[in-house]
């Protein structure tokens, strides 16, 4: 079997503003710093047999501590890269009501078969992301991985892997918080969850 530790990136500058941010590469803040380091503290004594994240800054400065805390080398792989949101990058909810108000609601509808106007499908986006994931199970069947990756891609990942309609993915997982561990277990191609949005560690939650 292998253990998969999925871990939202740390927090952002366009996090404040509840921007959406897919392809853009978006520094992290302070606090994102911070949670990066708190995963490292974590990692050390985690287990860990290898650090892959999305090419997207915001993931490798999240991993790259924590893979130095295990001795290991963080590793890319593109096909952890968020959704790219189209039209509705870099912008908020409100923005995008301005702009674009049925393709808005529509989307809010049903993400999927109404993804955002020149956005990723996420059917597609899940079906990478699992092959990765796949791909790694392959090479490490006794691994335990560390994935530095992103919210939505994630949250599709997951309804993807469990059988769950792709088009609930905001509501069956509708909070994926920054530096927090989500655990997935792959054993005889089999996906188990067997833990979501676990807390980030006492480090990063004592700067709220």
């Amino acid at each position: 079997m292998t253990d998969f530790i999925l871990v939202r990136h740390g927090e952002t500058v366009w996090h404040a503003e509840n921007r959406y941010a897919g392809r853009t590469d978006v520094p992290l803040t302070d606090l994102g710093r911070e949670q990066a380091a708190a995963l490292a503290t974590w990692a050390a004594t985690a287990g860990l047999t290898a650090v892959w994240s999305s090419p997207l800054s915001r993931a490798r400065l999240t991993a790259a501590p924590a893979a130095a805390a295990c001795g290991l080398t963080a590793q890319v792989d593109e096909r952890l890269y968020e959704l790219d949101f189209g039209q509705g990058e870099g912008l908020t909810r409100d923005e995008m009501h301005r702009r674009f108000p049925e393709q808005l609601a529509a989307f809010l509808a049903d993400p999927v078969a109404h993804h955002l106007p020149d956005g990723e499908d996420p059917r597609r986006a899940a079906e990478r992301a699992a092959g990765c994931l796949a791909d790694l199970a392959r090479a490490e069947p006794h691994g335990r991985i560390l994935l530095v990756a992103h919210s939505t891609l994630v949250r599709v990942l997951l309804c993807h892997l469990l059988g769950i309609p792709l088009a609930e993915y905001r509501r069956a997982f509708p909070r994926l918080d920054n530096g927090a561990r989500t655990e997935l277990r792959i054993e005889n191609g089999q996906p188990a969850l067997l833990s979501f949005n676990a807390p980030a560690p006492a480090r990063t939650a004592a700067l709220h």
